[in-house]
């Protein structure tokens, strides 16, 4: 008896896989690497995501630090600036907002990627000099 399992598992090994099995085998092959090729495409998208918001950021501060330069007392109101930073370009907005206290602005800095996205918004607080 043992024999003969013997002989049936080695004829079975010299054989080589069925048609099914190397199918299966092939669709988890193919599902593997259809995630890693998503995985890649969402990182290659987040990678220009964070480069959008940093350049962002740096528009925003610019102008901020800008504002703070000048020394003058902003009033109350909207503006709208644009920026270029890395060769793209960048679409902003400054809104300066009372507050309690009159001898203080709040300025938001609110940058947005050309369609219109908003990617950043930086805040500070200027004061009467």
């Amino acid at each position: 008896m043992k024999s003969a399992m013997y002989c049936a598992m080695k004829g079975r090994a010299g054989r080589g896989f069925t048609l099914v099995e190397s199918l299966v085998a092939l669709a988890v092959v193919a599902i593997a690497l259809g995630a890693g090729l998503r995985a890649a495409g969402v990182l290659t998208d987040n990678a220009q995501r964070l480069q959008d918001v940093v350049a962002a950021q740096w528009c925003a501060d610019n102008e901020l630090t800008a504002l703070r330069l000048t020394r003058s007392f902003p009033g109350v109101g909207d503006s709208d600036f644009s920026c270029e930073q890395l060769g793209r370009s960048y679409q902003g907005r400054l809104s300066t907002r009372p507050t309690p206290n009159p001898s203080f602005r709040r300025v938001d800095a609110q940058v947005s990627d050309p369609d219109g996205r908003p990617l950043v918004t930086l805040s500070t607080v200027l004061s009467r000099n």
